[in-house]
Protein backbone atom coordinates (compact mmCIF):
# COMPACT_ATOMS: atom_id res chain seq x y z
CA UNK A 1 0.00 0.00 0.00
CA UNK A 2 2.72 2.31 0.63
CA UNK A 3 4.28 1.62 -2.72
CA UNK A 4 0.88 3.07 -4.50
CA UNK A 5 1.44 6.06 -1.66
CA UNK A 6 4.91 6.37 -2.84
CA UNK A 7 4.38 6.33 -6.71
CA UNK A 8 1.18 8.76 -7.00
CA UNK A 9 3.09 11.36 -4.51
CA UNK A 10 6.01 10.85 -6.81
CA UNK A 11 3.70 11.90 -9.60
CA UNK A 12 1.85 15.21 -7.68
CA UNK A 13 5.60 15.83 -6.81
CA UNK A 14 6.83 15.66 -10.60
CA UNK A 15 3.63 17.31 -12.29
CA UNK A 16 4.26 20.44 -9.26
CA UNK A 17 8.08 20.79 -10.63
CA UNK A 18 7.68 20.71 -14.22
CA UNK A 19 4.88 23.36 -14.03
CA UNK A 20 7.03 25.27 -11.76
CA UNK A 21 9.69 25.06 -14.25
CA UNK A 22 7.78 25.99 -17.14
CA UNK A 23 6.67 29.37 -15.33
CA UNK A 24 10.03 30.67 -15.34
CA UNK A 25 9.14 31.26 -19.14
CA UNK A 26 7.88 34.72 -19.54
CA UNK A 27 5.57 33.64 -22.30
CA UNK A 28 4.01 30.48 -20.12
CA UNK A 29 3.67 32.90 -17.56
CA UNK A 30 1.12 35.48 -19.25
CA UNK A 31 -0.68 32.87 -20.87
CA UNK A 32 -1.18 31.03 -17.95
CA UNK A 33 -2.35 34.18 -16.06
CA UNK A 34 -4.85 34.75 -19.41
CA UNK A 35 -6.28 31.03 -18.68
CA UNK A 36 -6.60 31.43 -14.58
CA UNK A 37 -8.42 35.07 -15.14
CA UNK A 38 -10.92 32.99 -18.01
CA UNK A 39 -11.23 30.44 -16.13
CA UNK A 40 -11.50 32.51 -12.89
CA UNK A 41 -14.52 34.77 -14.52
CA UNK A 42 -16.35 31.54 -16.10
CA UNK A 43 -16.64 29.95 -12.56
CA UNK A 44 -17.66 33.23 -10.84
CA UNK A 45 -20.32 33.49 -13.55
CA UNK A 46 -21.04 29.77 -13.37
CA UNK A 47 -21.36 30.58 -9.26
CA UNK A 48 -23.75 33.92 -9.77
CA UNK A 49 -26.07 31.97 -12.94
CA UNK A 50 -26.61 28.25 -11.42
CA UNK A 51 -30.36 28.14 -12.85
CA UNK A 52 -29.36 29.20 -16.02
CA UNK A 53 -26.55 26.51 -16.07
CA UNK A 54 -28.70 23.68 -15.03
CA UNK A 55 -31.48 24.76 -18.05
CA UNK A 56 -28.69 25.02 -20.57
CA UNK A 57 -27.61 21.58 -19.34
CA UNK A 58 -31.04 20.48 -19.54
CA UNK A 59 -31.89 21.44 -22.82
CA UNK A 60 -28.43 20.16 -24.23
CA UNK A 61 -29.54 16.94 -22.72
CA UNK A 62 -32.97 17.07 -24.19
CA UNK A 63 -31.34 17.82 -27.77
CA UNK A 64 -28.84 14.97 -27.43
CA UNK A 65 -32.12 12.58 -26.39
CA UNK A 66 -34.12 13.30 -29.38
CA UNK A 67 -30.75 13.16 -31.72
CA UNK A 68 -29.99 9.56 -29.97
CA UNK A 69 -33.88 8.46 -30.54
CA UNK A 70 -34.00 9.85 -34.43
CA UNK A 71 -30.70 8.18 -34.63
CA UNK A 72 -31.99 4.83 -33.03
CA UNK A 73 -35.25 5.00 -34.83
CA UNK A 74 -33.25 5.35 -38.44
CA UNK A 75 -30.92 2.52 -37.74
CA UNK A 76 -33.68 0.41 -36.90
CA UNK A 77 -35.45 1.82 -40.44
CA UNK A 78 -32.20 0.82 -42.17
CA UNK A 79 -31.91 -2.82 -40.11
CA UNK A 80 -35.05 -3.53 -40.99
CA UNK A 81 -34.85 -2.39 -44.88
CA UNK A 82 -31.93 -5.14 -45.16
CA UNK A 83 -33.70 -7.51 -44.00
CA UNK A 84 -36.47 -7.16 -46.41
CA UNK A 85 -33.58 -7.22 -49.36
CA UNK A 86 -32.16 -10.12 -47.97
CA UNK A 87 -35.50 -11.89 -47.97
CA UNK A 88 -36.39 -10.48 -51.20
CA UNK A 89 -33.07 -11.01 -52.97
CA UNK A 90 -33.75 -14.78 -53.86
CA UNK A 91 -37.31 -14.73 -54.54
CA UNK A 92 -36.12 -11.94 -57.32
CA UNK A 93 -33.06 -14.02 -58.19
CA UNK A 94 -35.55 -16.91 -58.86
CA UNK A 95 -37.61 -14.38 -60.99
CA UNK A 96 -35.20 -13.49 -63.12
CA UNK A 97 -34.21 -16.94 -63.48
CA UNK A 98 -37.74 -18.17 -64.82
CA UNK A 99 -37.84 -14.95 -67.24
CA UNK A 100 -34.82 -15.52 -68.81
CA UNK A 101 -35.68 -19.36 -69.20
CA UNK A 102 -38.72 -18.13 -70.75
CA UNK A 103 -37.59 -15.43 -72.86
CA UNK A 104 -34.57 -18.25 -74.14
CA UNK A 105 -37.61 -20.81 -74.54
CA UNK A 106 -39.86 -18.41 -76.85
CA UNK A 107 -37.02 -17.45 -78.90
CA UNK A 108 -35.77 -20.96 -79.66
CA UNK A 109 -39.45 -21.62 -80.39
CA UNK A 110 -39.57 -18.04 -82.76
CA UNK A 111 -36.09 -19.75 -84.45
CA UNK A 112 -37.25 -23.00 -85.20
CA UNK A 113 -40.85 -21.60 -86.68
CA UNK A 114 -38.91 -19.44 -88.99
CA UNK A 115 -36.73 -22.48 -89.94
CA UNK A 116 -39.69 -24.17 -90.56
CA UNK A 117 -41.46 -21.14 -92.93
CA UNK A 118 -38.46 -20.75 -94.62
CA UNK A 119 -38.67 -24.68 -95.24
CA UNK A 120 -42.18 -24.37 -96.70
CA UNK A 121 -41.21 -21.65 -99.04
Amino acid sequence: MTRKNQFWKGILLGAIAGGALSLLDKDTREAMKENVKKTSGNIGYIIRHPDEISENLKGTAAKFKSTFETVSEDITFITEKVEELRELTPQVTEIIKETKETFVVNAEDDFLDDLTVGKGE
